[in-house]
């Protein structure tokens, strides 16, 4: 049975108390930032461990102005529909209510799940320091830099900074809500430049003649942001960015990153935590696609005993994908039940893990 830590009293509550009972998930959301988000993931979590074990659940989302923005992000995570909320009386056969919302953010009465904040690095801050990470009661905050993009300058040195993409947005590409981008800053464009980001100038002015013209943005070809490098390549592998990305950065990888630290531990989105969220996606994709190629076994009962244990536990996500680890590496294991071992838990991480079945070796 589930059991959670409820934020105001630190013990643990069940999360379905009564069998078959109505579990009411309300999530508290204001902003849009990368901490909003990962409070409608831990959400979406919750919701799936519940379904899993057959409860029903009736998710709600309270957001604020920005809530199109956040359930744009949400939905291009993986993240399933929350419903509207407004003031709504208990639902027919309601036996909980879980409230979860940013730590220190605010939220009624009743057991609640605080989700620590997400960290990304700026310019300007140092290695321990927090920028664009945000809490449920900082709506009017200045936003950080793009999740896994580059930030402009601004901020501590005092300069104003330029409008950027917000936290998550996709450029360029329909959102998974059906809407297109704003008009304004283009899909895939870098701020300031009016190309595609990862698109290098054409041309410009030639070496020792400054009289010629500039670049199509306007600017001297050594100001043009175009030229910074690293604002137009993959941070993985050096190829340009896709449009239907997360500022750079490919949802599902952003998904498993986020899910590598327990929801009460801050998370920091670094450039080493992206990578290896790639390279474990992929590496994992691409052995279930083998294993599936082999006779089909179910999975063992003491590993979906340990998964259970694990994401019932408070949802201890980490223990979850250690546990995927050690089925990657157990010798003695059928890679049938391997296959069957990762489909089932993903039931869960929401990772599309079966994603490449039949694709070409």
């Amino acid at each position: 049975m589930l059991r959670i830590i409820d934020a105001r009293t630190g013990e643990p509550v069940h999360a379905a108390p009564a069998r078959r009972g109505l579990t009411r998930v309300e999530v508290h959301a204001p902003g849009s930032d990368a901490t909003n988000l990962r409070v409608l993931l831990v959400a979406d979590l919750l919701v799936r461990a519940l379904e899993i074990g057959g409860t029903p659940v009736w998710a709600l989302l309270t957001g604020g102005s920005r809530q199109a923005e956040l359930r744009a992000d949400a939905a291009a995570l993986g993240i399933r529909p929350f419903e509207d909320s407004p003031d709504v009386s208990a639902g027919l056969g309601e036996a909980q209510v879980v409230h979860v919302a940013a730590a220190g953010g605010t939220a009624p009465e009743g057991v609640r799940i605080a989700v620590a904040p997400v960290e990304t690095a700026g310019p300007g801050t140092s290695g321990g320091e927090r920028r664009g990470a945000g809490t449920a009661d900082d709506v009017s905050a200045e936003p950080g830099p793009p999740v896994g993009g580059v930030a402009e300058p601004g901020g501590p040195s005092g300069r104003p900074a330029e409008p950027g993409v917000p936290v998550g947005e996709a450029v360029g590409s329909d959102r998974a809500s059906g809407q297109s981008a704003e008009p304004g800053l283009g899909g895939g464009e870098s701020a300031g430049s009016g190309l595609p980001v990862g698109e290098a100038a054409e041309w410009g002015p030639p070496a020792g003649k400054s009289s010629e013209p500039s670049p199509p943005s306007g600017r001297p070809a050594e100001e043009d942001p175009r030229a910074d490098k690293s604002s137009a390549s993959d941070r993985s592998n050096g190829r340009p960015m896709e449009p239907d990305t997360l500022g750079g950065v490919d949802p599902t990888v952003l998904r498993l990153a986020l899910l590598t630290r327990h929801h009460n531990a801050p998370v920091r989105l670094e450039e080493a935590v992206l990578e290896e969220a790639g390279a474990t996606l992929a590496r994992w994709r691409g052995a279930v696609a083998r294993w599936a190629r082999r006779p089909s076994r179910p999975v063992p009962d003491e590993v979906r005993g340990r998964l259970r244990q694990a994401w019932e536990d408070d949802l201890d996500v980490p223990r979850v994908l250690d546990e995927l680890r050690r089925v990657e590496n157990e010798p003695e294991l059928p890679d049938g039940a391997r296959f069957e071992t990762y489909a089932y838990a993903d039931r869960l991480l929401g990772l599309e893990l079966t994603r490449d079945l039949g694709a070409p070796s």
